[in-house]
């Protein structure tokens, strides 16, 4: 069994991506009680998945390291993995929260060494990398990942593949009976940092998502271009294992769009600026590597701007003034084709390229008011600033729609807040 101690002093983080992890830990640094709970087997979400960050394009990695190493360095935070809340009552000071913890199947004693994934032969979707590949049915997350611990995957549980899993470890970690626990905590305020999901692309049918291979999305992209992502950091078509260098990103994919997202997704532009970057880094000078980022217009504010100067001026990308209206198919090359108006020159196109990126749009993880009933909303389901909240605060991706750096800003602020509805509950009682 799980054993967590919670009081109406404790602050409740749910969510263990970037901001999550923010605002645990400098809820922590300021002396505060701390249950971190994520639903994933490991801390670091969407984060974790980036190869690199805009605009210095430096390695995730890096913000993470510091980040786990202040968290395993601060006694006062308990961290829950597989584990989702199911409902908050109560009021600010005084909430009850449930909590369900899925079975791991691996305990403490790991040290990842991985004998167990030696010995299972059954593969899994691989989440970490958007179901591209197949990882073993017994895993680690990715490589930071923290707890550094793996886990076996339910599908194989009661069968002999999980047998040959127990049989390999040697530090008797696995341990195929655990159940699934559902926890009662007490909290005096929660943090709201269950973060964002891409849009679902294949909702928007006129590029044909789910019907042309060789239509992905931006995160997709940004997993196979890491080393020890899906592709081994080499840009290959689906379709035919070819190497993509005409490549085309297209803007405000499901975002600004009133049969879609209406609000602006924000990291889009931000985020083809940055892989038609990649392109450079992946061919050098080959006169065929080419980005064409189709956009409405480019949304690059503050420091980022700079940036965006930068990329106009690299010859291999090439800006075109369009809402992309559909693409088809070559059927002979399995390129596709994207159609439609240059509003700079007013001129139609049918444009053909190896590979297409939609810059996809980003909405709420999680819908909160399914779980803590009062919690108001905006339109797109981010958690808006108000009383009626009580001591629940949303953070980072679940409150609006944000780059790493502002939801690590607003990850701050929202612990702060939190920090005063315990410190209020601490002099109340004293």
């Amino acid at each position: 069994m799980t054993d967590v101690v919670a009081t109406n002093e404790t602050i409740l983080v749910v969510g263990g991506g970037i901001s999550g992890m923010t605002a645990a830990i400098e809820a922590a640094e300021c002396g505060k009680d701390v249950v971190l709970v994520e639903k994933s087997p490991a801390l670091g979400g969407r984060v974790s998945q980036l190869y690199k960050y805009f605009p210095k394009l430096c390695f995730p990695t890096c913000g993470l390291e510091i980040n786990l190493r202040r968290l395993k360095a601060n006694k006062r935070i308990r961290v829950l993995t597989l584990a989702e809340v199911q409902s908050v009552t109560g009021e600010a000071g005084n909430y009850s929260v449930s909590v369900k913890i899925a079975p791991r199947y691996v305990n403490e004693n790991c040290t990842a060494c991985g004998a167990c994934a030696e010995a299972v032969t059954t593969e899994i979707d691989n989440a970490f990398n958007y179901n591209l590949n197949k990882r073993k049915a017994a895993y680690l997350p990715f490589n930071m990942a923290h707890p550094q611990r793996y886990v076996i995957d339910p599908s194989i549980i009661g069968t002999p593949e999980a047998d040959k899993a127990k049989e390999a470890c040697r530090y008797d970690a696995i341990d195929l009976d655990m159940k699934e626990e559902v926890l009662e905590l007490k909290a005096g305020a929660v943090v709201w940092a269950t973060g964002w999901r891409p849009y679902d692309a294949a909702k928007i049918q006129p590029y044909g998502y789910d019907r042309f291979d060789n239509v992905i999305t931006s995160v997709e992209f940004e997993r196979m271009m890491d080393p020890f992502g899906p592709t081994g950091g080499k840009l290959l078509r689906s379709s035919d294992g070819k190497e993509a260098k005409n490549i085309a990103f297209i803007q405000c994919a499901g975002s600004r769009d009133r049969n879609h997202l209406t609000h602006c997704s924000r990291i889009c532009c931000m985020a083809s600026l940055k892989q038609s970057s990649y392109l450079g880094e992946r061919y050098g000078d080959d006169a065929e590597a080419k980005a064409s980022i189709y956009y409405i217009d480019i949304r690059a504010i503050d420091r980022f701007e700079d940036f965006y100067k930068k990329v106009q001026q690299d010859p291999k990308v090439t800006f075109i003034k369009s809402k992309v209206a559909n693409i088809t198919l070559d059927e002979a090359t399995g390129d596709v084709i994207l159609h439609g108006v240059d509003t700079e020159g007013y001129h139609r196109y049918d444009n053909q390229h190896d590979l297409v990126v939609l810059a996809i749009g980003m909405e709420p993880s999680v819908d909160i008011k399914g779980i803590a009933a009062g919690v108001h909303t905006d339109v797109s389901g981010f958690i808006e600033v108000h009383t009626d909240n009580g001591g629940i605060f949303g953070a980072g991706c679940a409150s609006n729609a944000l780059d790493v750096n502002r939801s690590v800003q607003n990850a701050t602020a929202a612990a702060l807040h939190a920090i005063q509805v315990v410190n209020r509950v601490s002099a109340a009682e004293a």
